[in-house]
């Protein structure tokens, strides 16, 4: 590779890191000036640099910013609703007593598709105490995979703004993103579950006294807490939840969730049954995928398997509602008229949906950015001249991305910044190494999910929320993702041997 061209890529990438790590900017102003260092170490006219950065902003967010905002909008009101709580506990009786973990990771994985992460593990957190005090032990392992189940979903499964955003990118079909984020979530949740259960126990009695007291009690936390023994006693199950105390709840079954307020007298309290709260995921999610299937199919009739195709007419009401943006507008007004109860002030219901597009801004922007900034190493040439490096090694060209957003993220923390800048790096490099977009995005959003640790704000949410400090955070939750990330990496040789 030309050592101009391969010095203008590593200031970039470096240009990002520091300044995330070193100054007051934030990623989105770091992507725009690591386009402006790449263009023009690599020689690229100053006045043409712009011009990409602003092209590529423009036809990434034309082509995603829709649909994050809409996913965004949906997240909001199945948590303000208390649908995210309801669809929780049906899990949790599902599973049934001795598969907890199981139940918390699987929880955690749903409910991290269309809520952030962070609010995510706030709102459920409280039942895994609940579990735990039943069981009279085994916080940690329930309170791991919790949070480690948020994390697939979160990297790897769209609306979540982050695949959302590496799949526009990429170019990659959505619809086939989310069936190969789910098949990863599935095949890597027992690596969570696992990990959970051999780390649980050993950092039990590490958990500091205010959460063991908390999550206990008093009795149990004087005694040394319950770590050492084990699971016995209460009622058992899942099915006990709903005899835990008030403040231990999320909601709670019987109770109005504190964000609607207390229902107009003569009104019954509200709740949202699991059936009704999963239909603002379930429908946009089905409509998507049918969009898939019937388009493969179609494109399989005609003989045409990649590139553009005439779609057929008996496809074209599928196209339509499977479009992203159709099908998630359709999963707002089902979360809008299906969740909430008919009182709810339409002043508050815009309050949360502004809450939600503020939440969404920036990811926007960092990947308007991101985009700027691949269409600046496609046009400066660094884009080619590194398909043509790595082309000359052995090492698997998906790979590549891999590694990129494995670097960013220890780097930096935040695992959206670091797939979508390995997203920017790899668009350029599709088409002459051959790479499939979905390999491509499913390498981005993997990678992205090393080692979390002090730099990542959600590592701080688990381990503050878990009690676990110092060497015991790291080895809890550090050490639980970097295990679904040495996982992910078998899962994207298979798939490299489907797609080719």
């Amino acid at each position: 590779m030309d050592l101009q061209l391969l010095l203008a890529l590593l200031l970039g990438i470096a240009t990002i890191i520091v300044v995330v790590l070193r100054t007051r900017l934030d990623a989105f102003v770091a992507l725009i000036l690591a386009s402006v260092v790449t263009g023009a170490v690599a020689g690229q006219p100053l006045l043409d640099t712009i011009t990409s950065i602003t092209t590529g902003f423009g036809n990434t967010l034309a082509s995603i910013g829709l649909v994050i905002g809409l996913g965004v909008g949906i997240g909001k009101i199945l948590e303000v609703s208390g649908a995210a709580d309801s669809l929780a506990r049906a899990f949790l009786r599902a599973f049934g007593k001795g598969r907890e973990e199981w139940a918390m990771g699987s929880v955690g994985a749903l409910v991290s598709i269309p809520v952030f992460c962070d609010s995510g593990y706030v709102i459920m957190n409280p039942l895994a105490r609940s579990i735990a005090r039943v069981k009279r032990g085994g916080y940690v392992a329930l309170a791991l995979a919790l949070g480690c189940g948020m994390t697939l979903t979160h990297h790897m499964v769209p609306p979540t703004p982050g695949p959302l955003a590496v799949s526009g990118l990429l170019g990659a079909d959505l619809g086939l993103v989310i069936i190969t984020g789910l098949v990863f979530t599935v095949i890597l949740l027992p690596v969570v579950v696992l990990y959970a259960r051999w780390v649980g126990p050993q950092l039990e009695d590490r958990v500091v006294p205010a959460i063991r007291e908390a999550v206990y009690g008093r009795t149990a936390a004087l005694a040394g807490g319950p770590g050492r023994s084990a699971p016995s006693g209460g009622s058992g199950g899942t099915g006990s939840l709903d005899q835990q105390s008030g403040d231990e709840q999320s909601g709670g079954d019987a109770t109005t969730p504190s964000a609607l307020g207390e229902p107009p007298a003569g009104q019954p309290a509200h709740h949202v049954g699991a059936f009704l709260g999963s239909l603002p995921l379930l429908v946009p999610l089905l409509l998507i995928v049918a969009n898939t299937v019937t388009a493969a199919i179609d494109r399989n009739q005609q003989g045409v398997l990649s590139g553009d195709y005439e779609v057929s007419s008996w496809t074209v009401p599928f196209a339509f509602v499977g479009n992203p943006v159709i099908a998630l507008v359709i999963g707002i007004l089902l979360a809008v008229y299906v969740l909430l109860p008919r009182w709810t002030p339409r002043t508050t219901v815009h309050t949360w949906l502004s809450e939600a597009a503020a939440s969404a801004g920036l990811i926007l922007l960092i990947t308007g950015a991101g985009g700027g900034f691949g269409l600046v190493l496609r046009d400066s040439g660094v884009g080619d001249a590194l398909a043509e490096a790595i082309a000359s090694l052995s090492l698997p060209a998906f790979l590549v991305p891999f590694l990129i957003a494995s670097l960013v993220r220890i780097a930096q923390g935040s695992g959206t910044v670091a797939m979508i800048t390995a997203a920017s790096v790899t668009a350029p490099l599709l088409e002459p190494l051959g790479i499939d977009p979905l390999l491509a995005a499913m390498a981005c959003t993997a990678g992205s999910m090393v080692f979390s640790y002090f730099n990542d704000s959600y590592f701080w949410v688990v381990t503050r929320f878990t009690g676990l400090e110092g060497t015991a955070a790291l080895k809890g939750w550090s050490g639980i993702t970097t295990a679904v990330w040495l996982g992910s990496i078998p899962l994207l040789f298979v798939l490299s041997l489907v797609v080719g």
